[in-house]
């Protein structure tokens, strides 16, 4: 998919709209207050996409500057697996999907046993073990996070739809892309040969 990237958002609006990433949920906690736009009729939260295009700005200024293979992406919700994987491919990062064993960054005799130096997670929520992990050893957490999430433990939140399989897609295409970008390895015509769809899980 061709995209045209707009001046004030990392994709034309009509794009992030249709794919949902700033539809939350009926539930609001205090922490994610600050990211929130509005309320809708039928009780959704609504998520701001300025923010949201704000903070993987950020992210991807931090990550493009630390070694990509000592960063751990995770997701164990299903929607988020072949994101994580798709951006663990294009930059080298390391992915962990589906269940997370106990030990696995504090424990240095488990078999397994890695030590990022940076972690992502899909869900702060779903994914509290890792962060809870992270936390222990002192790696910085980045945590997409929709309107239920807590930030406990986590150091960068992106506030994006981390439900829905197109919102999950565009969220890690955009941080691979913007990280890409920061690194000056991105070509010119902003595509590096993943499209949003490579990062899509199949339904």
């Amino acid at each position: 998919m061709e995209v045209e990237v707009n001046e004030n958002l990392l994709l034309p609006q009509e794009i992030l709209l249709s794919a949902g990433v700033h539809i939350g949920t009926r539930i609001k906690t205090k922490d994610m207050e600050p990211f929130i736009y509005k309320v809708r009729p039928d009780g959704l939260f609504v998520l701001d996409m300025e923010q949201m295009n704000e903070r993987i700005k950020v992210a991807a200024k931090f990550l493009s500057r630390v070694d990509l293979t000592k960063v751990c992406v995770a997701s164990s919700k299903r929607y988020g697996r072949s994101p994580v994987e798709k951006f663990c491919q294009v930059l080298g990062c390391k992915s962990y999907t589906g269940r997370f064993t106990s030990g696995t960054f504090t424990n240095p005799v488990y078999a397994d046993f890695f030590e990022p130096t940076v972690v992502i997670v899909t869900d702060s929520l779903a994914d509290q073990q890792i962060v809870e992990e992270a936390a222990q050893i002192g790696a910085p957490v980045i945590a997409l996070c929709s309107t239920d999430n807590s930030l406990k433990d986590t150091d960068l939140v992106i506030p994006v739809n981390n439900k829905g399989r197109r919102s999950l897609a565009i969220a890690y295409w955009l941080l691979a892309r913007e990280i890409l970008r920061e690194k000056g390895t991105l070509p010119a015509t902003g595509e590096f040969g993943a499209t949003i769809e490579d990062f899509e899980t199949t339904l």
